[in-house]
């Protein structure tokens, strides 16, 4: 039996050619991701522009609309920041039950969204075991929009922290100590070599939040309260048009959704492929 050895600089291949692969890969994204979005905009065209206007814009879509995309913004940074911490210390230091709270960060990827819905209402609800310490002090978490906020902290923290996790384990401590050294305060060494270094995996896990917060259903609808106007996501009201057999306006809502999101990671991408150039850049 022989074997032919590749040439020199030759890419070794273990999957079939790229005709086939590429097929396959075409036909799953397909069916997978573009038949069903496909769908929705031809239901969505089913309504005259002004019917579809009509439909997006008005008070309590519009309210809705602004819950979702600024409670999931909103709970991105502040996961792109705490997140981000946590990440550092489980890279950085040792201490006792380190792996338990590793594992704990990847709880909410297992745990059921309606259970940790039900579990963050006990816990802030004005009897709950944090609210009842809230409420003397005017601060209601659940059923209100801080609740939302809350929720998708919760469910989008491990984005963050699994992107941003590796980029540390690869950065050597020696370019800290060495800024150190070389006079560096502990602000400068991190402004000027380890944020730019880890900037792009937080944009990274930032986008990745975002896009899970902005179309979580389960976790919220019960912490929220569902009051419109005022604590109502727009799942939420896309799911009640369909209970009420408005296909087309939930579609209408649907599209409009995935709109602000292509557009809002659009951005996000650019600036994360910004800061690499610019990182890149400055290595040269």
């Amino acid at each position: 039996m022989t074997f032919s050895i590749p040439a020199p600089g030759a890419a070794r291949r273990v999957l079939p050619g790229r005709n086939l692969t590429l097929g396959f890969t075409l036909a799953y994204l397909g069916l997978i991701v573009l038949l069903p979005l496909s769908a929705a905009f031809l239901k969505t065209a089913t309504l005259s522009w002004d019917a579809f206007w009509q439909t997006v814009s008005s008070p309590r879509v519009v309210a809705s609309l602004r819950l979702s995309f600024g409670g999931a913004l909103l709970a991105a940074a502040v996961n792109m920041v705490f997140g981000g911490i946590v990440a550092w210390v489980l890279v950085r230091y040792r201490f006792p039950g380190k792996r338990l709270v590793d594992a704990l960060v990847d709880l909410p990827f297992a745990l059921p969204t309606a259970v940790a819905g039900i579990a963050l209402t006990a816990l802030y609800a004005p009897n709950g075991w944090i609210g009842h310490w809230l409420a003397p002090l005017g601060l209601q978490v659940a059923f209100q929009p801080l609740g939302v906020v809350v929720a998708l902290i919760f469910i989008g923290l491990p984005f963050v922290v699994r992107t941003v996790q590796p980029v540390l384990e690869d950065m050597a401590a020696d370019f800290e100590e060495a800024a150190g050294s070389l006079g560096a305060s502990r602000l400068q060494t991190f402004l000027r070599v380890i944020f730019p270094t880890i900037l792009p995996a937080l944009l990274t896990g930032y986008a990745l939040a975002f896009a899970r917060a902005a179309g979580e259903y389960g976790s919220v609808i019960f912490i929220a309260g569902n009051m419109p106007m005022v604590s109502e996501i727009a799942p939420l009201l896309i799911v009640t048009k369909l209970e009420q057999y408005d296909y087309a306006g939930a579609t209408a809502i649907a599209v409009v959704m995935l709109g602000i999101s292509f557009v809002l990671l659009l951005a996000i991408n650019l600036l994360q492929a910004w800061t690499r150039r610019r990182s890149r850049g400055e290595d040269t």
